[in-house]
């Protein structure tokens, strides 16, 4: 990544994460789910986003398709564009924890060190890799966009888990059975990962901060 000049400086305000997560009422997060197409990524983040929203929670859904109407729109598929797609997402998902907002992220990313480097730029405190697992067999067989047909036959290059490779997580935050379990089980599972690790969190942080 190309560094910015040496006279540009960044320039804080007063207000520290403690501030937002009052405000908010919970520990900003980047829930980054990845899996193969079909996997149920969009399902479950727009799921989860209307159960986090139901609860008064800011959280936004930084889309692998919405993202490529607009802020990657110029970009391709070929290695370096998918890890570019990456590196802005990443950087957008920090600029939306910075200001207190929980991000969840749908995008297939599929090399590990294109998530790390996501890891990297939002921050280890911050990055929950959580790992959508279901077969290619099954994500072909959902096949919701005819993605897999067209990469079959040629239509669709660089396909991940046909033409192109899916390099599944080591160690993720959270796996997800998504081959196997229902998407309000699957949601269910990330929604009590953040319960413990972001919602009561900043309940018990604020807390001790009035004490």
């Amino acid at each position: 990544m190309k560094e910015p000049p040496n006279f540009l400086q960044r320039f804080h305000g007063t207000i520290a994460v403690q501030d937002r997560m009052r405000m908010f009422r919970h520990k900003p997060a980047t829930i980054w789910l990845t899996g193969l197409s079909g996997s149920g990524k969009s399902t479950l983040a727009f799921a989860l986003e209307e159960q986090l929203i139901a609860l008064g929670h800011a959280c936004y859904v930084l889309d692998g398709d919405n993202i490529r109407h607009g802020l990657a729109s110029d970009l391709g598929f070929a290695r370096d564009d998918r890890r570019e797609n990456i590196r802005r997402v990443a950087h957008v998902a920090q600029l939306m924890n910075d200001a207190g907002l929980i991000v969840i992220t749908a995008l297939i990313s599929p090399i590990r060190e294109d998530r790390a480097m996501a890891r990297e730029i939002i921050g280890a405190d911050k990055f929950v890799e959580t790992y959508l697992a279901a077969s290619l067999a099954t994500c072909a067989s959902r096949d919701p966009k005819g993605l897999y047909a067209k990469a079959k036959s040629g239509e669709i290059s660089s396909f991940t888990g046909i033409s192109a490779p899916y390099e599944e997580p080591g160690a993720p935050e959270l796996h997800v059975d998504t081959g196997t379990l229902s998407p309000a089980e699957c949601t269910a599972q990330i929604f009590g990962y953040l319960r413990e690790k972001c919602l009561d969190t900043a309940r018990r942080t604020t807390q001790d901060a009035s004490n």
